[in-house]
């Protein structure tokens, strides 16, 4: 006898977005894209208008309408005025998947789900170990995402048994020299920061690695940058969900509307095991996800399988699959 299928979960789910205010544009874009992963009528969407107060006042409104899920806010501010009023909430927590990058707001019952430095740098080490590579100089540019990206390779290096050197170079400023040769230099960043360092590397032998906020498709980017190994989600798997989404809406998505997809798309999932609850979101090993397939963790950390890409003057060749932090 076969067991009986879950009765579907058809409890509503709310999604916090910047409907109004200078960010609307972007909320419109990241509900039309939930609603093409989870397409019933149970995700209602609250206007945050992109500030912490109005995403206070938002989290509030959905735990009046009993949402048994919040998705969103996009930013670090937001998330914490969500967070604040989720704890507050008299009638139990509710699970809160965050948009945002920035790992310090994450806690139990909030989950970081925006791609962070952290996930890609420790992708792109662990491949590079796995093709023995086994001293990096890492490139802090003072911005956030490297600072942060500095701080997770430190972090790393004793698991996965590499040396991890950090340079700090000020906006403008020239890159150092490295010392004594390292196999690799990873810069997290973006810009012609990174162009000029693969153009110095050039016939030096050491290899260049970079994360996801260099991916640079102009064809004079792609020839300096020949050769590089970087992490980030999978091109292909974006590219069919932004087919998908202009077919349906127009207009081209981007990376956070891909998130809210994804969003959707775990939703969906809950739905159909008959539980939307913190509970089922840990048990479940593996979410597909066009941003990397994740897995949730009880500290609210999130784990991304991200794609490893080979840079060439034609493109961005996905050469194999590494787990970020």
């Amino acid at each position: 006898m076969q067991d009986k299928k879950p009765k579907r979960d058809k409890r509503q789910v709310a999604i916090l977005l910047p409907l109004s205010g200078p960010r609307a544009a972007l909320g419109l874009s990241m509900r039309q894209a939930a609603l093409l992963a989870d397409s019933g009528p149970e995700i209602t969407a609250y206007d945050t208008g992109g500030t912490a107060a109005g995403a206070a006042l938002a989290a509030r409104n959905a735990l009046k309408a009993r949402a048994a899920m919040i998705l969103g806010p996009v930013t670090a501010e937001e998330t914490s005025a969500v967070a604040s009023e989720v704890a507050a909430n008299k009638s139990g927590r509710v699970p809160v998947v965050a948009f945002s990058n920035n790992a310090v707001v994450r806690g139990a019952g909030t989950w970081v789900f925006g791609i962070t430095p952290s996930q890609v740098t420790s992708a792109i080490l662990r491949y590079a170990r796995s093709r023995g590579i086994k001293s990096v100089v890492v490139i802090d540019d003072a911005s956030p995402w490297g600072a942060a990206a500095a701080l997770a390779a430190g972090k790393v290096q004793g698991e996965i048994g590499i040396d991890v050197r950090v340079l700090t170079v000020s906006d403008g400023q020239p890159l150092p020299a490295a010392g004594d040769a390292p196999d690799a230099v990873l810069l997290p960043g973006s810009g012609e920061a990174v162009l000029a360092a693969a153009r110095n590397l050039k016939e030096t032998g050491i290899q260049l690695l970079g994360t996801v906020q260099a991916l640079d498709h102009r064809p004079a980017a792609l020839e300096v940058l020949n050769g590089a190994w970087l992490a980030s989600p999978d091109p292909a798997a974006f590219g069919r969900f932004a087919g998908e989404y202009r077919a349906r809406h127009g207009g081209d998505p981007g990376a956070l509307a891909a998130l809210a997809y994804d969003a959707g798309g775990i939703v969906k999932v809950l739905r159909n095991k008959g539980e939307i609850s913190e509970r089922v979101l840990l048990a479940e090993a593996n979410y597909p996800c066009v941003t990397g397939n994740a897995r949730f963790r009880s500290d609210g950390s999130v784990a991304r399988e991200l794609a490893i890409l080979l840079a060439g003057p034609q493109g961005y060749e996905p050469v194999a699959v590494s787990l970020g932090a």
